[in-house]
């Protein structure tokens, strides 16, 4: 763990100080009334998504919620959809389904049967898309629900302090 901004190189200062506005910028949108609060929330989701110190907090936050396996799924189907290689997709597809999607898995998230039966389907031959409609479920059930929690709880304030 750094002790102190001063002690990294100045472009990982240069990013943790970027951070900290986006964070505080997420933080502070929750006080205010958008316009289109729906729009908003998806913009300032995606960019906490598209943030490791941001992927961090939420974990964190959903962790203290029980709810971890969430962004673990969604990370998860995120590497999947990249995976270039055709041969990888049949070894990635299972795992994920095996953790994530089949009945009792380790860390089973929830989605309603149609969804899951047809990523049930899909995994006896994966495509890159095979796992898209379960992962947008997820994001929505954490956008919607956890996502808005986050930004006023500890550890969003936390994250912001931290950097």
């Amino acid at each position: 763990m750094c002790k102190g901004l001063s002690a990294l190189p100045s472009t990982c200062l240069e990013r943790a100080k970027e951070m900290k506005v986006k964070l505080a910028h997420l933080a502070d949108r929750q006080d205010r009334a958008p316009r289109h609060k729906e729009e908003s929330l998806l913009q300032d989701f995606e960019k906490l998504l598209s943030s490791k110190h941001g992927v961090q907090a939420f974990r964190s936050f959903l962790r203290s919620e029980f709810s971890e396996e969430n962004i673990e799924f969604w990370l998860a189907c995120q590497d999947y959809r990249g995976t270039k290689s055709p041969g990888k997709l049949v070894p990635k597809a299972k795992r994920i389904y095996s953790q994530f999607v089949a009945v009792q898995a380790p860390q089973e998230v929830n989605l309603d049967s149609e969804t899951r039966e047809a990523v049930t389907v899909c995994v006896s031959e994966p495509t890159p898309a095979s796992f898209s409609a379960a992962q947008q479920r997820i994001y929505t059930l954490m956008e919607k629900d956890s996502f808005p929690r986050f930004l006023k709880s500890s550890y969003c304030l936390e994250a912001l302090r931290s950097l």
